[in-house]
C-alpha cells in the first residue's frame, strides 16, 4: 500500500510568524505531528510519503503514485482540505480524512467526498480503517465511541518523513486532555478532561529519534496543558534534565500551560532545568466577570499580574492569548487588555475575537439561545482576524473597533520594542544560578539563510525605521546588563517583522468582514 499523507495549507495567522520564519531561512513554523503519528500507527510494511502543503504543493508524480490519500486538518485548514480532497478525487485516489476538524464536524460539506472518515484518536480508529481496507470496503466512518486510548502504546512518530530544514521548530506530544472546563475550549471535547500522558521513556525515545536525524534547536511540546497531569510531569522532568545534560542540551522547549503553573515553584524550576524557555498561557482577559462567564475560574483565584511575574522571574518567557467578545463584556475590554499587557510587559500577546467552536459548551449554549449564525462567510474560520460566529451581547462594530485598536497599540514598533526590553529586565531574575546551556537563537545563524535574515533585521530595525535609536539602545543595554538574554531579545525583535505586516492584515480583514456582515444582514439569519 502506497500512502500519500497530505497536510492542508493554513491561512495566515498570528502564530504563523511568516516573515520571521522566512528571515531565518525556514518555510513553516511547525510540522504536522498528527500525520507523522498516523504513519507510525499504520502497518510499517506500507510505503509512506508526506507532503506538507504549507511547504510545497503535491506533484503530479505523487498523485499518480498513491494507492490511498490520508489527510488531517484543523478547522482553520478546512478550505484547503476541501481543495486537496477534490484534487485527490480528480486523480482517482481513495481518500481518508481524520483530525480535529473531521472529528468535531464529521458531516461538514467539505468532507462529503471523502471515502473514509477516521474520527477521534487514531490509536483506536486507525486499526478499524486498516481492517476495512483489508476487507475491501470502499467507504467507512470509524469512531472510538467515547473510548480514550492509553498513550503508553503510541509509537514514535515518523520524524524521518519530514523535510526537516523547512521547519523552524519540531514538535512532540506528552499528554492529551485538560482538567478544566473553559466553556469555549474544544480540547476537552476532543480529548477529555482526564489528562493522559505517555511514559517518560517514550518521550525520551522520541527525542533520541529527532537527535539521530541531526536536528537541533527548539521543540514545541504541543500539549494543550502540559501541566494538566502534574504528577506525571514531575516524573518526566528530572529524567529529561539528565537526558539534556548528558547530550549537551541539544534542544530547548516551548509549551502551553494553565495559569496555576505560577503557584508551583518546584515545577517551574524543573522546567527551566530541563531546557524549557517559553510557555503560552491562556489569560483571555483581565475582566474577572468575563472569566467567570466562560467558566475559566482557574484564572480568577489569584492576581494574573502576579502569576505572570512569578513565571517570568523563574526564567520562562510568557506568551499569552487574549479574547474579546465574551457575553456581558463591558465596553473598553480591548483597552483593559492593552493596559494589562503593558503592565506585565508580556511581549507576545495574541488578541483575538471569540469563536464558538463546534460541540463546545459555548456552541451548545448559543445554539439553545438561538444565537449561532448559520450562514457561511467567505472568510477563514478559526483565525484571529475572524469576527464572532454568533450574536454577541454588545455591538459587533464596537468589538471589532476595540480589536483593531488593541492590536495596533500592542504592536506599534516603539511600544513593542519598549515592552520586550522591559520584559528582558525581568526574565529569570529570581534564578539563583545560570540557566543550563542550550540551543539558542544564535545557533540558527550557522545557516547562511538565517545570517542573511539577521542582517535584514538589523537593517530594517536598526537603520530604516524611525525606531532605530531605541532598537540600538535596548539591544546594547541588554548586551551589557543581561548578555545571556540577548538571544531572547533578538528573537522577540525578529517576530515584530511578522507583527508589523499582520497589523495591516487585521485592519483589512476585519473591515472586509464588517462590510460583508452588513450586506448579508447576519443578525436576521441566526438560527
Amino acid at each position: 500500500m502506497r500512502v500519500l499523507l497530505i497536510y492542508p495549507r493554513f491561512p495566515r495567522t498570528f502564530w504563523s510568524f511568516d516573515r520571521a520564519v522566512s528571515l531565518m531561512g525556514h518555510k513553516v513554523l511547525l510540522p504536522p505531528l498528527g500525520l507523522i503519528t498516523v504513519a507510525a500507527l499504520l502497518p510499517q510494511s506500507w510505503q509512506f510519503h508526506l507532503v506538507d502543503c504549507n511547504v510545497r504543493a503535491v506533484t503530479e508524480a505523487e498523485w499518480q503514485g498513491a494507492d490511498l490519500v490520508i489527510l488531517s486538518a484543523m478547522l482553520v485548514q478546512k478550505r484547503d482540505l476541501a481543495h486537496q480532497i477534490r484534487l485527490a478525487k480528480e486523480h482517482g485516489c481513495p481518500v481518508a480524512v481524520g483530525g480535529p476538524f473531521a472529528t468535531s464536524t464529521p458531516d461538514a460539506p467539505e468532507l462529503k467526498s471523502a471515502d473514509y472518515l477516521v474520527l477521534d484518536e487514531g490509536e483506536i480508529t486507525l486499526p478499524l480503517l486498516v481492517q476495512a481496507l483489508q476487507n475491501g470496503l470502499k467507504t467507512g466512518r470509524f469512531t472510538a465511541s467515547g473510548e480514550k486510548p492509553d498513550l503508553s502504546a503510541t509509537p514514535i512518530p515518523r520524524f524521518d518523513l519530514l523535510e526537516l530544514d523547512a521547519y523552524a521548530m519540531l514538535a512532540v506530544q506528552f499528554s492529551r486532555g485538560c482538567p478544566f472546563q473553559c466553556e469555549f475550549c474544544d480540547i476537552i471535547v476532543l480529548y477529555g478532561r482526564k489528562p493522559r500522558t505517555k511514559t517518560t521513556s517514550q518521550l525520551l525515545a522520541e527525542l533520541d529519534a529527532i537527535r539521530e536525524l541531526n536536528w537541533r534547536g527548539e521543540i514545541f511540546l504541543v500539549d494543550d496543558n502540559f501541566i494538566g497531569n502534574k504528577r506525571n510531569v514531575k516524573q518526566l522532568l528530572p529524567a529529561l534534565a539528565t537526558w539534556q545534560q548528558e547530550r549537551g542540551f541539544p534542544f530547548s522547549f516551548t509549551t502551553e500551560a494553565s495559569i496555576d503553573l505560577a503557584g508551583d515553584g518546584e515545577l517551574m524550576e524543573l522546567m527551566t532545568n530541563s531546557g524549557f524557555n517559553r510557555v503560552f498561557l491562556g489569560i483571555e482577559t483581565p475582566d474577572v466577570a468575563s472569566l467567570s462567564t466562560a467558566n475559566k475560574h482557574q484564572n480568577t483565584r489569584s492576581s494574573l499580574l502576579d502569576a505572570v511575574e512569578a513565571i517570568t522571574a523563574k526564567g520562562l518567557l510568557v506568551m499569552a492569548g487574549f479574547i474579546l467578545g465574551f457575553d456581558g463584556e463591558r465596553a473598553g475590554a480591548g483597552e483593559r487588555i492593552v493596559e494589562f499587557v503593558n503592565q506585565s510587559a508580556i511581549p507576545l500577546a495574541m488578541v483575538g475575537v471569540l469563536q464558538a467552536l463546534p460541540n463546545t459548551a459555548l456552541w451548545h449554549r448559543l445554539d439553545r439561545e438561538q444565537r449561532l449564525l448559520r450562514v457561511e462567510s467567505e472568510f477563514d474560520a478559526g483565525v484571529q482576524t475572524n469576527l464572532l460566529n454568533f450574536l454577541p451581547s454588545r455591538p459587533i462594530e464596537e468589538i471589532a473597533s476595540e480589536f483593531i485598536e488593541a492590536f495596533d497599540q500592542l504592536y506599534e514598533p516603539s511600544n513593542y520594542l519598549n515592552r520586550i526590553y522591559r520584559y528582558s529586565t525581568r526574565l529569570g531574575r529570581d534564578q539563583a544560578r545560570r540557566r543550563p546551556s542550550r540551543q539558542s537563537f544564535f545557533a540558527h545563524l550557522k545557516r547562511p539563510q538565517a545570517l542573511v535574515g539577521m542582517l535584514r533585521l538589523l537593517w530594517n530595525q536598526g537603520v530604516v525605521r524611525d525606531t532605530r535609536w531605541n532598537f540600538w539602545r535596548y539591544l546594547l543595554l541588554t548586551a551589557i546588563q543581561r548578555p545571556r538574554l540577548l538571544d531572547q531579545f533578538l528573537w522577540m525583535a525578529l517576530l515584530n517583522e511578522h507583527f508589523l505586516e499582520y497589523r495591516s492584515l487585521i485592519r483589512q480583514e476585519v473591515n472586509n468582514q464588517l462590510r460583508w456582515s452588513s450586506s448579508h444582514r447576519l443578525a436576521e439569519v441566526a438560527a
